[in-house]
């Protein structure tokens, strides 16, 4: 008995050029609109200025990484407090979670910055070597001077997109205005030139050649939103049961939108849908993991509808719970009713929960930091008329935009004045001044009197504390005297 070997399943296929056809319709400008919005934020949001007052940046949004600061127009996040921007990922998350379960990929399809910018230079493409047809017949043609001419002026075209890119991405880890200006004179540091060089060749290569195999292949979220989605999430989907079986209709031939018993569906197979679809596959041919739920299939079969004068909605956004019920001609339910259920709102529930915490948590912060530090090398010093004496390092931060001079000051656990413990701090005085928004070191000294009950103990509980002398408000952090006791 012989045995045939299979080959193995291909993992890669290798890529086949796609030329998507201009379409026109609801999705389509929506997909405009959200370009432009998109592009718009990114390119000008560097360029927003905002007064923090002197001695501060007043770049709106910058992250300033010499500084180890994150400006976000009124809002200054110190490394200490990266929870901040934790919790904006977990927020970005469940917000894909929540759109996924809703209505699929509706991320991948308008907002990924992969789409955007793929989108971008397929426009682009067009307008110079023109639509679908033109594009192809250039694609197959023998190269000639005119065929240089074209590709030569799309890729210098692109190039610039590219640079423009990883240019708007530098500008936010730096003064927008003072960097462009290094970068034009020649007196930019290397960092930002091999940075806007790599963001320059992964746009010109992701948006003009990779285009789809990134979201087939790199990315991961096509496979993720298998677990997102279920019967009620509402997605692109041809209606089967109303196209089937496709073909030429003569002119007044019923079709199935006319009468339900008749043979033919009201598919034509002119393979709009097809055409012009950005990752090239046939939404006819069911759910698939590189649809990326654009919408524009949409457009393009509602147009073909109108003109043969058939209802819209052979291909649209749907739940695969409708399906069994449109079957047989009922009415599935609401877009409604598919998007608020149990799953989509417990999302939005956890969403709007982590939303409103960091809110609280921004508002409810303290301008000032205090971190105690004891040194504990050796534990205590004994001083030569018997008392004990204990030494700290203090961390202040002042997170304001002026100058702040703060008291230094020491209670027991309950708040309450120590008897017999005195404080000094190096250097002298009883204050300590704070530029704005910088961080000062203070060592402080705790001297307990010979024969008290602080010297003889073991350890006892203390709080050491600032107060801003103008204000009045405090920080205070606990900590513990080392006495000689054991």
């Amino acid at each position: 008995m012989s045995t045939v070997e299979q080959e193995p399943p291909r993992l890669y296929a290798a890529r086949e050029p796609i030329f998507p056809r201009r379409v026109k319709g609801k999705f389509r400008s929506l997909k405009w609109v959200l370009m432009a919005v998109t592009l718009g934020i990114y390119y000008i949001t560097p360029w927003i200025r905002w007064d923090r007052g002197p001695g501060l940046p007043d770049q709106a949004v910058l992250v300033d990484l010499a500084n180890r600061r994150f400006f976000f127009f009124w809002i200054e996040i110190w490394p200490h407090e990266f929870y901040f921007v934790a919790g904006l990922l977990i927020m970005a998350g469940l917000g894909l979670f929540l759109f996924t379960s809703a209505l699929g990929r509706v991320w991948c399809g308008y907002a990924c910055p992969q789409t955007v910018w793929t989108d971008l230079y397929i426009l682009v493409e067009r307008w110079i070597e023109g639509d679908r047809n033109a594009r192809i017949r250039l694609y197959e043609q023998r190269w000639d001077a005119r065929k240089m001419r074209l590709r030569v002026t799309k890729w210098v075209v692109w190039l610039l997109i590219g640079l423009l890119t990883g240019g708007a991405w530098v500008f936010y880890f730096a003064d927008a205005p003072t960097l462009l200006r290094d970068l034009v004179t020649g007196n930019g540091h290397p960092i930002a030139y091999s940075t806007i060089a790599i963001m320059t060749a992964t746009t010109f290569f992701f948006g003009g050649f990779a285009r789809e195999q990134i979201c087939i292949y790199a990315c991961p979220w096509p496979r993720i939103q298998g677990a997102m989605m279920d019967e009620d999430t509402l997605t692109v989907a041809y209606r089967e049961w109303r196209g089937e079986p496709r073909g030429k209709i003569a002119k007044g031939e019923p079709t199935k939108s006319d009468d339900p018993a008749a043979l033919k569906g009201d598919c034509i197979d002119c393979l709009a849908c097809v055409h012009v679809c950005p990752m090239g596959i046939d939404i006819r041919d069911g759910q698939q993991l590189e649809c990326i739920t654009c919408a524009l299939c949409i457009d393009a079969c509602d147009d073909v509808m109108a003109r043969i004068g058939k209802p819209r909605g052979l291909i649209d956004y749907m739940a695969l719970k409708d399906e069994s019920a449109e079957k047989t001609g009922q009415e599935g339910e609401s877009l409604w009713r598919h998007v608020l259920r149990p799953r989509t709102l417990l999302y939005f529930g956890l969403w709007s929960a982590i939303g409103v915490g960091l809110i609280v948590a921004l508002f409810l912060r303290s301008p000032y930091d205090l971190n105690v530090t004891p040194i504990r090398n050796p534990l205590y010093v004994t001083m030569s008329d018997g008392s004990i004496r204990n030494t700290y390092e203090l961390r202040l931060r002042n997170k304001q935009g002026e100058e702040k001079t703060f008291a230094v000051g020491v209670s027991d656990a309950a708040g309450a004045a120590l008897d017999g413990l005195e404080l000094t701090l190096e250097g002298g005085g009883d204050a300590v001044t704070v530029a704005q928004d910088a961080t000062y070191e203070q060592r402080v000294y705790l001297t307990a009197g010979p024969g008290s009950a602080l010297a003889d103990g073991a350890q006892t509980g203390l709080i050491l504390w600032i107060e801003d002398v103008v204000s009045g408000r405090r920080a205070a952090v606990e900590t513990v005297f080392q006495g000689r006791g054991r």
